[in-house]
């Protein structure tokens, strides 16, 4: 006869109908315990599922479960039975049958919980994120948790099927400006001097292209010291990805199907925006073509619909430019605001059905709560013969720049991935206002959250150079910060481009969550704060004494 296992015969997710008579073992932690006159019902949960316990008074350790807390960790021996046809639970797999409990050990017994897990009430962050090990195990994070690795091995399957291969990159670094403050790592064995971790890899998956690889992934770790926001960490993952010899269409090929596939198999029946239709896409030079794959939009035409470079096109109104209406009428305001800079624009937003005066106040007092001074509005209707409203009868595009204007530093900056090819090459670079030229960049965008930036890389040195010039990088400091990379470009290198969708993000809005705390296992506070493992902490003389580093506290004013 085979010996029982030391813990379980099946999980507590198992059990069915069909394992009536067996004898079993579980264990698991006590999710609830209820007594009924006598009986004790206790519901089972491990990582799997629930199962319901019932003892009797002489079941052998009756008097020590009957006082345990929940969250206690017992193992229980007992015979599968089934449940009458009234007490059968429908909306639990294990729902059919329950455990009649013949012998039970306890394996841990819990103190007094400082949050319940039965139920998933509202508790304060702090409590949540300092014991997490507690809310890891309420259903609805441990799914997202789950939901995460299936998401991760999904995309992961996705790639390797389209050929590409999964390559690690370093974690200490060198530190480089890709737009947010590096964290910095002081080095022992070379006194004053510093590694940085990623901020991404940017610069090792573009010299995997130089080296010969052709389609490169990885699910890499990334950590940038920025503000906090709810779908923003210090640390973060993303799926990047680069590729030799594409053009942006090529980009968008590869990624398009893994994007849609991934949403799609886990969208738990939501639409998902297909890509085997063909859409008409207009750029910004007027010209039209039509493609397949996702809605696609610049950044000009989405900053002039919708306000914003991350729409969500699930909001069907679009802003219209009406300044040529107001140019020469007679709205004082309008005039005066369309006469100061030839830039000055009115734009007109749409509110169908909002056709009424105390619509209209309710949302000018909006604008006066963001700070703005008032809004202004007109009504169009059939049945009153057109135009009305205060200022009716006055009623007579931006590009993605590859540089910005930094107005705290009064310089031209890069606006995007300094690594990014200009369009027009060398040529715009030399002969173009730096703010008037666009570069091959793009991002996806999914229901307002930017899940994804990428471009077609600079992959010429001389262009390299120009590019970093005009936003302030001598050919020195290029040569300083960025020689390794610059000079692999000398010896031939494809052209190249590539992308980054973040995992956080992509999970969060899987999981119907604002948060993507919500989808990391074990997440900072919106002060950069573990509270676990209470991080960042002092440390040791002797450990600063070892990096050659003295600390200079902040001076109290």
């Amino acid at each position: 006869m085979t010996a029982m296992h030391a813990y379980r015969t099946h999980n507590c997710g198992a059990l069915r109908a069909s394992d009536t008579g067996a004898a079993v073992r579980l264990s698991g932690w006590i999710h609830r315990k209820r007594d009924h006159g006598g009986l004790v019902f206790i519901d089972l949960r491990d990582h799997y599922g629930l199962t319901q316990l019932v003892l009797h008074p002489e079941t052998p350790g009756f008097n020590v479960v009957e006082r345990l807390r929940a969250e206690s960790v017992i193992r229980v021996d007992g015979e599968v039975i089934a449940r009458d046809a009234s007490v059968v639970n429908p909306n639990l797999p294990t729902g059919e049958i329950e455990i009649r409990v013949s012998a039970v050990e306890v394996l841990s017994e819990a103190a007094e919980l400082p949050l319940p897990v039965f139920g998933e009430p509202d508790y304060p962050e702090e409590i949540r994120l300092k014991h997490r090990y507690l809310d890891l195990r309420r259903e609805t994070l441990h799914k997202n948790i789950v939901l995460r690795s299936r998401v991760i091995q999904s995309i992961r399957n996705r790639m390797f099927a389209q050929g590409f291969n999964e390559f690690q990159t370093p974690i200490l670094t060198a530190s480089s400006p890709e737009g947010a403050r590096d964290f910095l790592v002081p080095s022992r064995l070379h006194p004053e001097k510093f590694y940085a971790l990623p901020q991404a890899p940017q610069q090792f998956k573009q010299l995997l292209m130089v080296s010969g690889f052709d389609r490169y992934f990885q699910i890499a770790p990334c950590f940038r010291d920025e503000d906090l926001r709810a779908d923003r960490s210090l640390e973060f993952y993303q799926l990047d990805v680069e590729m030799s010899f594409v053009t942006q269409e090529d980009v968008f090929a590869a990624i398009e199907p893994v994007m849609h596939g991934v949403f799609e198999e886990f969208s738990n029946g939501k639409p998902v925006s297909p890509i085997d239709g063909t859409h008409t896409f207009t750029n910004d030079f007027g010209q039209s073509f039509e493609h397949k794959g996702f809605e696609r939009l610049t950044y000009a035409q989405s900053m002039a619909w919708y306000g914003s470079d991350k729409p969500d096109l699930r909001n069907p109104i679009k802003m219209a430019n009406v300044s040529e209406h107001f140019r020469d009428g007679g709205f004082g305001l309008f005039a005066k605001i369309l006469g100061a800079d030839a830039k000055n624009q009115v734009w007109a937003i749409p509110a169908p059905t909002g056709g009424s005066r105390a619509f209209c106040d309710r949302m000018n007092s909006w604008a006066q709560g963001e700070g703005q001074p008032g809004l202004g509005y007109v009504f169009w209707s059939e049945d009153q013969g057109g135009w009305g409203g205060p200022i009716a009868k006055n009623l007579g595009e931006p590009t993605q720049p590859m540089f910005e204007w930094n107005e705290e530093e009064k310089k031209v900056d890069f606006s995007h991935n300094p690594f990014s090819m200009p369009q027009g090459g060398l040529e715009a670079l030399e002969t173009q206002d730096p703010l008037t030229i666009r570069a091959y960049q793009y991002d996806i965008v999914c229901n307002g959250y930017e899940l994804c930036s990428g471009a077609i890389r600079n992959h010429k040195p001389e262009i390299m150079l120009k590019a970093f010039a005009t936003a302030g990088y001598g050919p020195e400091v290029v040569e300083e910060q960025f020689g390794g990379m610059l000079n692999a470009f000398r010896y031939g290198a494809p052209p190249h481009g590539g992308l980054a969708p973040g995992i956080d993000r992509i999970v969060m809005l899987l999981a119907d969550q604002v948060a993507i705390r919500e989808v990391i296992a074990f997440p900072l506070n919106q002060q950069g704060q573990d509270l676990l493992m209470n991080a960042p902490a002092n440390v040791l003389d002797k450990q600063l004494k070892e990096l050659h580093i003295r600390t200079a506290p902040p001076i109290k004013v």
